[in-house]
């Protein structure tokens, strides 16, 4: 602002240089607050509690520069938060005894910057972030579809899951690594891998950990990327996306909801629907040609029984991999990306573990977040900040049914009289240990 003191513009300069620096962003808004931009300080202990959550001083300035009533005096080994000048105090106008016009909108907007992004960008499927949890590409040359670049995710950032690990490993990765060991027991590489499960739990992020584990490029397809309204296009399209993989050698194509992409030809009644999965079988024959060294193919589904048996041929998708809702590991792992940029304290993992079992990986977020949205709206009614605790997030893991109930229900049946060639017998072996069989 043209009106700032050379002091706030120096100081604004210097918490942009340094901006993790919390005591010289925390001096800044004390500043602030003594020129009556209650707003801007308001801002700036918002950013301060992100980078440092548990720092008593930032949240003694948030609570005045909000003008909520003070938060009770801070243990003695504590030492108080520097007192603002007096023109700031006299300045912030204080809320009358017994008012109950609180700002609700406002409240809830500056308490929500307290709290982590729901969604944190990272590497790793960063995580896509990991989040973002998945690494950006280039696809390269003019190519129309979106080619995301070697990845930092590998298997070892998916949490337990150790058996769908070691299926992985065996039947597809281990090949894939050791060329001359390859050559020797005649493996072939020809062939895709086809995961199928729960909703929910993780078959996207476990094939952008397999690109990640190959040092290869990944591209995600699902049924809008394909389909056109003109004829033939739709199966132009098919060809075009495993050209551009072909280019982008060694290169993972992912599949998404093949259900979608291969439905079975005989319950289909579109013509465009057919052609589709035609073009795709020819694809998929060619997988293990000198043109398609390097191009690994990923599906995943949730109702493999409605993937054209065709797809399923051997030399085609013809490993399959039940990928099961997160075990013990997994839920701690995925509870605590969730909840390690959100305000805590006190959390029980160990126990919250123990009471998700059979939640699925976006049951475990739907969980932390109904836990945060809970603890942000009681902050706003009481008009006193607080922290995310266990009474808020087992109050949310009781209100949440795990969405994989459903899908069992389907699956029983499938794995009780449609398991011809025991092709669902993980599935049966699971079902009977949970004695859903």
């Amino acid at each position: 602002m043209s009106d700032e003191s050379p002091l706030i513009r120096s100081l604004r300069a210097a918490v942009a240089a340094a901006p993790e620096d919390v005591p010289l962003r925390l001096h800044f808004a004390e500043l602030l607050l003594a020129e009556g931009r209650g707003d801007e300080a308001v801002t700036e202990a918002a950013v301060a509690l992100q980078h440092a959550p548990g720092d008593e001083a930032a949240r003694a300035l948030m609570v005045r520069a909000m003008g909520l009533p003070a938060a009770p005096p801070a243990p003695p080994s504590v030492p108080p938060a520097t007192e603002p000048p007096a023109a700031a105090r006299t300045e912030t106008p204080e809320t009358p005894a017994g008012t109950a016009a609180f700002d609700w909108a406002a409240a809830e907007q500056e308490i929500g910057d307290l709290v982590g992004p729901r969604f944190v960008t990272g590497d790793g499927d960063g995580l896509e972030a990991p989040l973002t949890a998945d690494g950006s590409g280039d696809a390269g040359d003019t190519s129309a579809w979106d080619v995301d670049g070697p990845g930092a995710v590998r298997l070892a950032d998916v949490g337990g899951m150790q058996d769908v690990k070691d299926r992985l490993e065996a039947a597809f990765l281990a090949p894939m690594r050791n060329p001359e060991l390859r050559r020797l027991y005649g493996k072939s590489l020809r062939g895709g891998l086809l995961l199928y499960g729960p909703p929910g739990c993780g078959k996207t992020f476990i094939a952008r950990a397999v690109a990640g584990e190959l040092g290869a490029s990944f591209m995600s397809i699902s049924l809008s990327d394909i389909l056109d309204m003109y004829i033939g296009t739709s199966e132009k399209n098919v060809h075009d996306i495993f050209e551009t993989a072909r280019r982008q050698a060694p290169c993972v194509v992912f599949l998404d909801e093949l259900d979608a992409l291969g439905a079975k030809r005989s319950r289909t009644h579109h013509s465009g629907l057919r052609n589709v999965v035609n073009q795709l079988l020819t694809e998929l024959d060619g997988i293990d040609s000198a043109d398609n060294d390097g191009v690994f193919v990923l599906a995943a589904t949730n109702v493999p029984w409605d993937v054209d048996l065709a797809l399923r041929r051997p030399g085609r998708l013809d490993r399959t991999l039940l990928v099961l809702p997160p075990d013990a590991a997994a839920r701690d792992a995925i509870l605590r990306y969730h909840l390690r940029d959100r305000p805590i304290e006190s959390v029980d993992l160990g126990k919250l573990v123990k009471v998700t079992e059979d939640f699925s990986g976006a049951d475990l977020a739907h969980v932390c977040e109904t836990a945060a949205e809970s603890a942000l709206l009681d902050s706003a009614r009481t008009g006193r900040v607080r922290m995310i605790g266990m009474k808020d997030l087992l109050g949310a893991a009781k209100q949440i049914k795990p969405s994989s109930e459903s899908w069992f229900a389907s699956a029983r049946n499938v794995a009780m009289f449609a398991n011809d060639g025991g092709t669902y017998d993980d599935l049966v072996a699971y079902l009977k240990k949970k004695r859903k069989l």
